[in-house]
Protein backbone atom coordinates (compact mmCIF):
# COMPACT_ATOMS: atom_id res chain seq x y z
CA UNK A 1 0.00 0.00 0.00
CA UNK A 2 2.67 2.70 0.63
CA UNK A 3 4.14 2.15 -2.87
CA UNK A 4 0.85 2.48 -4.22
CA UNK A 5 0.40 5.86 -2.74
CA UNK A 6 4.08 7.23 -3.29
CA UNK A 7 3.22 6.36 -7.09
CA UNK A 8 -0.21 8.13 -7.15
CA UNK A 9 1.08 10.91 -4.96
CA UNK A 10 3.86 11.26 -7.67
CA UNK A 11 1.69 10.66 -10.67
CA UNK A 12 -0.75 13.71 -9.26
CA UNK A 13 2.16 15.95 -8.56
CA UNK A 14 4.10 15.32 -12.16
CA UNK A 15 0.56 15.93 -13.84
CA UNK A 16 0.42 19.32 -12.10
CA UNK A 17 3.77 20.62 -13.04
CA UNK A 18 3.49 19.35 -17.08
CA UNK A 19 0.55 21.00 -17.06
CA UNK A 20 1.45 24.52 -15.61
CA UNK A 21 4.21 24.17 -17.77
CA UNK A 22 2.17 22.74 -20.73
CA UNK A 23 2.64 26.36 -23.07
CA UNK A 24 5.68 27.64 -24.06
CA UNK A 25 5.77 30.86 -25.39
CA UNK A 26 8.78 32.43 -27.52
CA UNK A 27 9.55 35.97 -29.10
CA UNK A 28 11.74 35.23 -32.15
CA UNK A 29 14.39 36.89 -33.54
CA UNK A 30 16.95 36.83 -30.63
CA UNK A 31 20.45 35.46 -31.20
CA UNK A 32 21.20 33.55 -28.19
CA UNK A 33 24.78 33.74 -26.29
CA UNK A 34 26.48 31.92 -23.25
CA UNK A 35 26.52 28.87 -21.58
CA UNK A 36 24.59 25.79 -21.21
CA UNK A 37 25.14 22.53 -19.09
CA UNK A 38 24.45 19.56 -20.65
CA UNK A 39 24.09 16.48 -18.28
CA UNK A 40 23.52 12.51 -18.58
CA UNK A 41 22.09 11.37 -21.99
CA UNK A 42 18.28 10.39 -21.41
CA UNK A 43 18.77 7.27 -23.46
CA UNK A 44 21.57 6.25 -21.69
CA UNK A 45 20.98 6.69 -17.50
CA UNK A 46 17.66 5.30 -17.74
CA UNK A 47 18.99 1.90 -19.28
CA UNK A 48 21.83 2.09 -16.59
CA UNK A 49 19.30 2.50 -13.62
CA UNK A 50 17.30 -0.68 -14.97
CA UNK A 51 20.69 -2.34 -15.07
CA UNK A 52 20.91 -1.77 -10.89
CA UNK A 53 18.31 -4.80 -10.87
CA UNK A 54 20.41 -6.94 -11.64
CA UNK A 55 22.03 -6.69 -8.37
CA UNK A 56 21.29 -7.10 -4.99
CA UNK A 57 24.24 -4.33 -4.31
CA UNK A 58 23.29 -0.89 -4.36
CA UNK A 59 24.40 0.97 -7.51
CA UNK A 60 25.16 4.86 -8.11
CA UNK A 61 25.22 6.96 -11.01
CA UNK A 62 26.35 10.97 -11.34
CA UNK A 63 25.35 13.47 -14.01
CA UNK A 64 22.04 12.44 -13.96
CA UNK A 65 19.85 15.23 -15.63
CA UNK A 66 16.38 16.19 -13.63
CA UNK A 67 14.04 14.76 -16.36
CA UNK A 68 10.51 13.00 -16.23
CA UNK A 69 11.89 9.63 -17.39
CA UNK A 70 14.15 9.16 -15.02
CA UNK A 71 11.10 9.66 -12.54
CA UNK A 72 9.30 7.19 -14.26
CA UNK A 73 12.12 4.45 -13.99
CA UNK A 74 12.12 5.21 -10.50
CA UNK A 75 8.58 5.01 -9.98
CA UNK A 76 9.01 1.71 -11.70
CA UNK A 77 12.24 0.37 -9.38
CA UNK A 78 10.33 1.53 -6.32
CA UNK A 79 6.75 -0.42 -7.44
CA UNK A 80 9.22 -3.49 -7.68
CA UNK A 81 10.23 -2.82 -4.00
CA UNK A 82 13.44 -0.86 -5.25
CA UNK A 83 14.59 1.84 -3.07
CA UNK A 84 15.63 5.31 -5.64
CA UNK A 85 17.68 7.87 -3.07
CA UNK A 86 18.94 11.16 -4.31
CA UNK A 87 22.00 11.10 -2.94
CA UNK A 88 23.84 14.05 -4.20
CA UNK A 89 23.00 16.53 -6.66
CA UNK A 90 23.07 15.18 -9.96
CA UNK A 91 23.86 11.46 -8.46
CA UNK A 92 21.16 9.05 -7.64
CA UNK A 93 21.38 5.54 -5.80
CA UNK A 94 19.53 2.35 -6.57
CA UNK A 95 18.82 -0.24 -4.15
CA UNK A 96 17.21 -3.81 -5.57
CA UNK A 97 17.83 -6.24 -2.91
CA UNK A 98 14.10 -6.31 -2.29
CA UNK A 99 13.37 -6.93 -5.86
CA UNK A 100 9.53 -8.52 -6.22
CA UNK A 101 6.31 -8.85 -8.65
CA UNK A 102 4.43 -5.92 -8.56
CA UNK A 103 0.62 -4.78 -9.04
CA UNK A 104 0.24 -5.04 -13.19
CA UNK A 105 -2.07 -2.33 -12.40
CA UNK A 106 0.28 0.27 -10.64
CA UNK A 107 2.81 -0.78 -13.55
CA UNK A 108 0.50 -0.02 -16.11
CA UNK A 109 0.13 3.57 -15.21
CA UNK A 110 3.14 4.11 -15.61
CA UNK A 111 4.60 2.43 -18.24
CA UNK A 112 2.03 4.47 -20.46
CA UNK A 113 4.40 7.68 -20.18
CA UNK A 114 7.26 5.59 -21.95
CA UNK A 115 8.81 2.74 -23.58
CA UNK A 116 11.44 1.90 -20.98
CA UNK A 117 9.77 -0.84 -19.21
CA UNK A 118 9.97 -3.38 -21.60
CA UNK A 119 13.39 -3.51 -20.60
CA UNK A 120 12.84 -4.86 -16.95
CA UNK A 121 11.86 -7.88 -18.63
CA UNK A 122 15.20 -9.24 -18.92
CA UNK A 123 16.56 -8.13 -15.13
CA UNK A 124 13.08 -9.85 -13.64
CA UNK A 125 13.21 -13.54 -15.33
CA UNK A 126 17.16 -13.49 -14.35
CA UNK A 127 16.39 -12.65 -10.32
CA UNK A 128 12.88 -13.61 -10.01
CA UNK A 129 12.00 -15.83 -13.12
CA UNK A 130 8.95 -13.84 -13.70
CA UNK A 131 7.97 -10.88 -14.78
CA UNK A 132 4.68 -8.95 -16.21
CA UNK A 133 5.43 -6.18 -18.92
CA UNK A 134 2.93 -3.56 -19.27
CA UNK A 135 1.94 -1.80 -22.74
CA UNK A 136 3.89 0.90 -23.33
CA UNK A 137 3.87 4.78 -24.21
CA UNK A 138 6.61 6.80 -25.62
CA UNK A 139 7.11 9.09 -28.51
CA UNK A 140 5.00 8.86 -31.63
CA UNK A 141 7.22 9.01 -34.32
CA UNK A 142 6.01 6.03 -35.69
CA UNK A 143 5.81 1.93 -35.08
CA UNK A 144 8.11 0.96 -32.96
CA UNK A 145 6.67 -2.63 -32.19
CA UNK A 146 8.37 -5.29 -29.09
CA UNK A 147 8.71 -7.79 -31.83
CA UNK A 148 12.33 -7.75 -31.77
CA UNK A 149 12.51 -8.03 -27.88
CA UNK A 150 9.93 -10.77 -27.61
CA UNK A 151 11.73 -12.60 -30.15
CA UNK A 152 15.22 -12.37 -28.40
CA UNK A 153 13.66 -13.10 -24.60
CA UNK A 154 11.68 -16.66 -26.02
CA UNK A 155 15.54 -17.64 -27.61
CA UNK A 156 16.83 -16.87 -24.04
CA UNK A 157 14.27 -19.40 -22.84
CA UNK A 158 11.30 -17.02 -21.59
CA UNK A 159 7.95 -18.25 -21.73
CA UNK A 160 5.87 -15.34 -23.04
CA UNK A 161 1.77 -14.97 -22.83
CA UNK A 162 -0.37 -12.15 -24.01
CA UNK A 163 -2.40 -11.01 -21.24
CA UNK A 164 -4.81 -7.94 -21.11
CA UNK A 165 -2.81 -4.94 -20.52
CA UNK A 166 1.17 -6.70 -21.90
CA UNK A 167 2.94 -9.44 -21.30
CA UNK A 168 3.30 -11.63 -18.24
CA UNK A 169 6.62 -13.91 -19.15
CA UNK A 170 8.31 -17.11 -16.87
CA UNK A 171 11.09 -18.96 -17.45
CA UNK A 172 12.66 -22.16 -15.60
CA UNK A 173 16.35 -20.01 -16.35
CA UNK A 174 17.86 -18.35 -18.86
CA UNK A 175 19.87 -19.56 -21.07
CA UNK A 176 22.26 -18.37 -23.90
CA UNK A 177 21.52 -18.36 -27.41
CA UNK A 178 22.44 -17.83 -30.41
CA UNK A 179 20.57 -14.53 -31.69
CA UNK A 180 20.39 -12.59 -34.94
CA UNK A 181 18.55 -8.88 -34.96
CA UNK A 182 16.77 -8.25 -38.44
CA UNK A 183 17.66 -4.96 -37.69
CA UNK A 184 20.22 -3.43 -35.46
CA UNK A 185 17.64 -1.94 -32.91
CA UNK A 186 19.20 -0.08 -30.00
CA UNK A 187 16.09 -1.59 -27.44
CA UNK A 188 16.17 -5.06 -28.62
CA UNK A 189 20.54 -4.89 -28.37
CA UNK A 190 20.00 -3.71 -25.12
CA UNK A 191 17.03 -6.16 -24.13
CA UNK A 192 19.72 -9.30 -24.74
CA UNK A 193 22.46 -7.57 -23.30
CA UNK A 194 20.24 -6.84 -19.75
CA UNK A 195 18.97 -10.62 -20.05
CA UNK A 196 21.92 -12.76 -21.34
CA UNK A 197 24.47 -11.09 -18.64
CA UNK A 198 23.02 -13.68 -15.85
CA UNK A 199 21.67 -16.37 -18.35
CA UNK A 200 23.39 -19.66 -18.49
CA UNK A 201 25.95 -19.90 -21.24
CA UNK A 202 27.66 -17.99 -23.71
CA UNK A 203 24.98 -15.58 -26.13
CA UNK A 204 25.88 -14.55 -29.45
CA UNK A 205 24.28 -11.59 -30.48
CA UNK A 206 24.54 -10.57 -34.28
CA UNK A 207 23.72 -7.54 -36.29
CA UNK A 208 23.87 -5.67 -32.77
CA UNK A 209 23.32 -1.56 -32.40
CA UNK A 210 26.81 -0.07 -31.18
CA UNK A 211 25.76 3.50 -30.22
CA UNK A 212 27.47 5.40 -27.49
CA UNK A 213 24.44 4.78 -25.57
CA UNK A 214 24.98 0.59 -26.25
CA UNK A 215 29.03 1.10 -25.26
CA UNK A 216 28.04 2.74 -21.72
CA UNK A 217 25.44 0.14 -21.30
CA UNK A 218 28.50 -2.18 -21.64
CA UNK A 219 31.11 -1.02 -19.21
CA UNK A 220 28.43 -0.14 -16.45
CA UNK A 221 27.68 -4.62 -16.75
CA UNK A 222 31.49 -4.67 -17.47
CA UNK A 223 31.82 -2.71 -13.68
CA UNK A 224 29.10 -5.26 -12.59
CA UNK A 225 31.69 -8.39 -13.17
CA UNK A 226 29.26 -9.26 -16.78
CA UNK A 227 31.75 -10.25 -19.65
CA UNK A 228 30.84 -8.98 -22.69
CA UNK A 229 33.18 -8.84 -25.55
CA UNK A 230 31.91 -6.39 -28.72
CA UNK A 231 33.61 -6.97 -31.87
CA UNK A 232 33.71 -4.94 -35.17
CA UNK A 233 31.42 -6.52 -37.37
CA UNK A 234 28.71 -5.91 -34.70
CA UNK A 235 28.49 -9.03 -33.03
CA UNK A 236 28.39 -9.10 -28.91
CA UNK A 237 29.09 -12.09 -27.06
CA UNK A 238 28.11 -12.58 -24.00
CA UNK A 239 29.23 -14.86 -21.47
CA UNK A 240 27.14 -15.08 -18.53
CA UNK A 241 27.99 -15.10 -14.74
CA UNK A 242 26.63 -16.41 -11.83
CA UNK A 243 25.80 -12.95 -9.99
CA UNK A 244 26.25 -9.05 -10.47
CA UNK A 245 27.62 -6.61 -7.96
CA UNK A 246 26.98 -3.10 -7.46
CA UNK A 247 28.26 -0.39 -9.57
CA UNK A 248 29.34 3.30 -9.16
CA UNK A 249 29.55 5.34 -12.89
CA UNK A 250 29.27 8.75 -14.51
CA UNK A 251 26.79 8.39 -17.69
CA UNK A 252 28.16 9.67 -20.96
CA UNK A 253 26.77 13.38 -21.79
CA UNK A 254 23.33 13.33 -23.94
CA UNK A 255 24.67 13.53 -27.66
CA UNK A 256 21.20 14.15 -28.93
CA UNK A 257 20.79 17.46 -26.61
CA UNK A 258 24.44 18.65 -27.50
CA UNK A 259 23.28 18.66 -31.28
CA UNK A 260 20.12 20.04 -30.47
CA UNK A 261 21.99 23.75 -28.73
CA UNK A 262 24.19 23.97 -31.71
CA UNK A 263 21.50 23.76 -33.60
CA UNK A 264 19.92 26.71 -32.13
CA UNK A 265 23.51 28.56 -31.87
CA UNK A 266 24.02 28.69 -35.61
CA UNK A 267 20.19 29.44 -36.63
CA UNK A 268 20.02 32.66 -34.41
CA UNK A 269 23.46 33.89 -35.45
CA UNK A 270 24.21 33.46 -31.79
CA UNK A 271 27.32 31.62 -29.76
CA UNK A 272 26.32 29.05 -27.12
CA UNK A 273 29.35 26.96 -25.04
CA UNK A 274 27.82 23.47 -24.30
CA UNK A 275 29.19 22.44 -21.03
CA UNK A 276 29.91 18.46 -21.49
CA UNK A 277 30.01 17.54 -24.61
CA UNK A 278 32.43 15.18 -25.93
CA UNK A 279 33.60 15.39 -29.58
CA UNK A 280 33.69 11.83 -30.26
CA UNK A 281 30.17 10.98 -29.45
CA UNK A 282 29.36 14.11 -31.91
CA UNK A 283 31.64 13.63 -34.15
CA UNK A 284 29.26 12.48 -37.32
CA UNK A 285 26.98 15.69 -36.75
CA UNK A 286 30.13 17.92 -36.35
CA UNK A 287 31.24 17.13 -39.75
CA UNK A 288 27.68 17.73 -41.32
CA UNK A 289 27.16 21.14 -38.95
CA UNK A 290 30.39 22.67 -40.24
CA UNK A 291 29.73 21.65 -44.14
CA UNK A 292 25.89 23.27 -43.63
CA UNK A 293 28.20 26.67 -42.41
CA UNK A 294 28.35 25.75 -38.71
CA UNK A 295 31.44 26.17 -36.85
CA UNK A 296 32.83 25.01 -33.25
CA UNK A 297 35.94 24.70 -31.47
CA UNK A 298 36.28 21.77 -29.18
CA UNK A 299 37.67 22.34 -25.33
CA UNK A 300 38.34 19.64 -22.67
CA UNK A 301 34.99 20.50 -20.62
CA UNK A 302 32.82 21.34 -23.73
CA UNK A 303 32.55 22.76 -27.43
CA UNK A 304 31.23 26.16 -28.84
CA UNK A 305 29.26 26.26 -31.12
CA UNK A 306 28.16 29.03 -33.81
CA UNK A 307 27.73 30.24 -37.39
CA UNK A 308 31.08 30.48 -39.41
CA UNK A 309 29.21 31.08 -42.39
CA UNK A 310 26.21 31.53 -44.49
CA UNK A 311 24.37 28.80 -43.89
CA UNK A 312 24.37 26.29 -47.36
CA UNK A 313 22.35 23.45 -48.38
CA UNK A 314 23.74 20.01 -47.80
CA UNK A 315 22.48 16.16 -48.32
CA UNK A 316 22.40 13.71 -45.43
CA UNK A 317 20.81 10.53 -44.48
CA UNK A 318 20.58 9.23 -41.08
CA UNK A 319 21.65 5.58 -40.26
CA UNK A 320 22.31 3.70 -37.19
CA UNK A 321 25.94 4.13 -35.90
CA UNK A 322 28.22 5.21 -36.86
CA UNK A 323 25.78 7.32 -38.99
CA UNK A 324 23.51 10.51 -38.62
CA UNK A 325 21.64 9.63 -36.06
CA UNK A 326 17.99 9.83 -36.29
CA UNK A 327 17.67 11.94 -33.45
CA UNK A 328 19.76 14.96 -34.87
CA UNK A 329 17.98 14.77 -38.38
CA UNK A 330 14.88 17.16 -36.45
CA UNK A 331 16.88 19.54 -35.25
CA UNK A 332 19.47 19.89 -38.17
CA UNK A 333 16.03 20.22 -40.92
CA UNK A 334 15.35 23.40 -39.11
CA UNK A 335 18.58 24.78 -39.22
CA UNK A 336 18.16 23.64 -43.07
CA UNK A 337 15.37 25.91 -43.89
CA UNK A 338 17.64 28.58 -43.17
CA UNK A 339 19.77 27.71 -45.78
CA UNK A 340 20.57 28.99 -49.26
CA UNK A 341 19.89 26.30 -51.56
CA UNK A 342 17.76 22.95 -51.96
CA UNK A 343 18.90 20.25 -49.06
CA UNK A 344 18.06 16.74 -49.42
CA UNK A 345 17.36 14.59 -46.31
CA UNK A 346 16.93 10.83 -46.20
CA UNK A 347 15.07 9.27 -43.26
CA UNK A 348 16.33 5.76 -43.04
CA UNK A 349 15.87 4.77 -38.97
CA UNK A 350 12.12 5.69 -39.03
CA UNK A 351 9.53 5.43 -40.71
CA UNK A 352 7.20 8.30 -39.65
CA UNK A 353 9.80 10.83 -38.49
CA UNK A 354 8.58 13.40 -40.57
CA UNK A 355 5.25 13.75 -38.73
CA UNK A 356 6.29 17.54 -37.44
CA UNK A 357 7.33 19.22 -41.16
CA UNK A 358 3.78 20.43 -41.10
CA UNK A 359 4.38 22.80 -38.31
CA UNK A 360 7.53 24.24 -40.12
CA UNK A 361 6.21 24.85 -43.81
CA UNK A 362 2.90 26.60 -41.46
CA UNK A 363 5.86 28.81 -39.90
CA UNK A 364 6.90 29.51 -43.82
CA UNK A 365 9.54 26.70 -44.43
CA UNK A 366 9.31 24.87 -48.07
CA UNK A 367 9.75 21.24 -47.40
CA UNK A 368 8.48 19.11 -50.04
CA UNK A 369 8.02 15.35 -48.62
CA UNK A 370 8.85 12.19 -50.51
CA UNK A 371 7.89 8.30 -50.74
CA UNK A 372 11.40 7.88 -52.52
CA UNK A 373 15.07 6.96 -51.18
CA UNK A 374 16.49 10.14 -52.04
CA UNK A 375 19.68 9.56 -50.77
CA UNK A 376 23.19 7.28 -51.70
CA UNK A 377 21.63 3.87 -51.11
CA UNK A 378 18.39 2.56 -50.99
CA UNK A 379 16.62 1.37 -47.29
CA UNK A 380 14.11 -0.26 -45.97
CA UNK A 381 11.59 1.99 -46.33
CA UNK A 382 11.70 2.04 -50.38
CA UNK A 383 8.50 1.13 -51.94
CA UNK A 384 6.59 1.12 -49.00
CA UNK A 385 4.94 4.21 -49.58
CA UNK A 386 6.58 5.68 -46.55
CA UNK A 387 7.33 10.03 -46.54
CA UNK A 388 10.79 9.10 -45.39
CA UNK A 389 12.41 11.70 -47.73
CA UNK A 390 12.56 15.29 -47.60
CA UNK A 391 13.51 18.02 -50.15
CA UNK A 392 13.65 21.01 -48.01
CA UNK A 393 14.52 24.81 -50.06
CA UNK A 394 16.03 27.18 -48.22
CA UNK A 395 16.16 30.02 -46.95
CA UNK A 396 12.67 31.27 -45.97
CA UNK A 397 11.90 33.62 -43.54
CA UNK A 398 10.05 31.74 -40.60
CA UNK A 399 6.77 33.45 -38.81
CA UNK A 400 5.53 32.85 -35.24
CA UNK A 401 2.64 30.69 -35.38
CA UNK A 402 0.72 28.34 -32.74
CA UNK A 403 1.75 24.54 -32.90
CA UNK A 404 1.58 21.35 -31.26
CA UNK A 405 4.40 19.42 -29.99
CA UNK A 406 3.96 16.00 -31.21
CA UNK A 407 7.25 14.12 -29.64
CA UNK A 408 10.06 15.01 -27.56
CA UNK A 409 12.92 15.70 -31.03
CA UNK A 410 10.58 17.74 -32.21
CA UNK A 411 9.79 19.73 -29.49
CA UNK A 412 13.09 21.06 -29.19
CA UNK A 413 12.74 21.30 -32.94
CA UNK A 414 9.70 23.28 -33.25
CA UNK A 415 11.70 25.49 -30.46
CA UNK A 416 14.62 26.22 -33.00
CA UNK A 417 12.04 26.77 -35.33
CA UNK A 418 10.41 29.49 -33.06
CA UNK A 419 13.71 30.40 -31.99
CA UNK A 420 14.31 32.16 -35.48
CA UNK A 421 10.79 32.78 -36.73
CA UNK A 422 9.49 36.69 -36.72
CA UNK A 423 7.16 37.40 -34.21
CA UNK A 424 5.27 35.13 -31.08
CA UNK A 425 5.13 31.63 -31.06
CA UNK A 426 2.97 29.25 -28.89
CA UNK A 427 4.33 25.92 -28.11
CA UNK A 428 1.42 23.94 -26.64
CA UNK A 429 2.30 20.42 -25.39
CA UNK A 430 5.18 21.60 -24.51
CA UNK A 431 5.05 19.60 -21.40
CA UNK A 432 6.57 16.49 -23.52
CA UNK A 433 9.88 18.82 -23.64
CA UNK A 434 10.84 18.03 -20.07
CA UNK A 435 11.33 14.20 -20.94
CA UNK A 436 14.30 14.81 -21.64
CA UNK A 437 15.87 18.46 -21.25
CA UNK A 438 15.84 19.58 -17.54
CA UNK A 439 14.98 23.46 -17.03
CA UNK A 440 14.71 24.04 -20.48
CA UNK A 441 12.73 27.27 -20.01
CA UNK A 442 15.05 28.66 -17.62
CA UNK A 443 18.26 27.58 -19.85
CA UNK A 444 16.57 28.86 -22.73
CA UNK A 445 15.92 32.22 -21.05
CA UNK A 446 19.61 32.21 -19.44
CA UNK A 447 21.15 31.78 -23.47
CA UNK A 448 19.01 35.24 -23.72
CA UNK A 449 15.61 33.89 -25.58
CA UNK A 450 12.68 35.30 -24.39
CA UNK A 451 10.49 32.76 -23.19
CA UNK A 452 7.75 32.62 -20.74
CA UNK A 453 5.64 29.20 -19.25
Amino acid sequence: MPDTLHLITMQKTETKNLAAADTLTIEGGRLLHGEVLVRGAKNSISKLMVAALLSAEPSTLSNVADIEDIEVVSAMIRALGGEVEQSCAGAITIRAEKVKTADPEALHKIARRSRIPILFAGPLLARLHEAFVPELGGCNIGPRPVDFHLAALEKLGAVIEEVPGGFHMKTTGLRGEKIRLDYPSVGATEQVLLAAVLADGKTELSNAAVEPEIMDLVLVLQKMGAHIAVDTDRVITITGVGRLRGFHHTAMTDRLEVASWACAAAITNGDIFVRGAIQRDVATFLNKYREAGGEFEVHDDGIRFYRGAPLRAVALETDVWPGFSTDWQQPFSVLLTQAEGASVVHETVYEDRFGYVGALNMMGARIQLSRECLGSRACRFGQRNFLHSAIITGKTPLRGAVIDVPNLRAGFSYVIAALAAEGRSTIKNAGIIRRGYEKFTERLINLGAKATT
